[in-house]
């Protein structure tokens, strides 16, 4: 399973429709692969889709949940009008350090 963010941007004056996260969650289909969404607006034009799919390959993820994210932005009238800016997955800081076996 893999994590990626997608991000989507209202062009300006818009502003993300206040039931975003029902919207987005009724529009995933069992084919999508998306095990879980969340959904984080980050200002009120702006908004980052954490979509945590089932894929053979990181490359198999990214490219899934840009597809899902293209298909939300076809179907979905509230967000018509958003564009996807960026898809990947998260780097996150590595907090483990290997100790040296003796």
């Amino acid at each position: 399973m893999y994590l990626v963010h997608t991000h989507l941007e209202l062009p300006g004056g818009s502003r993300l429709p206040p039931d975003v996260r029902a919207l987005v969650r009724s529009a995933i289909i069992p084919g999508d692969g998306v095990e879980h969404v969340a959904v984080h607006p980050r200002s009120p034009s702006t908004l980052t889709l954490g979509f945590y799919l089932v894929a053979g390959a990181l490359a198999e993820a990214e490219e899934r949940a840009v597809m899902v994210c293209s298909r939300l932005l076809d179907e979905l009238p509230q967000l018509a009008s958003a564009r996807l800016t960026g898809a990947g997955v998260p780097l996150l800081p590595m907090t483990f350090v290997p100790q040296p076996v003796d």
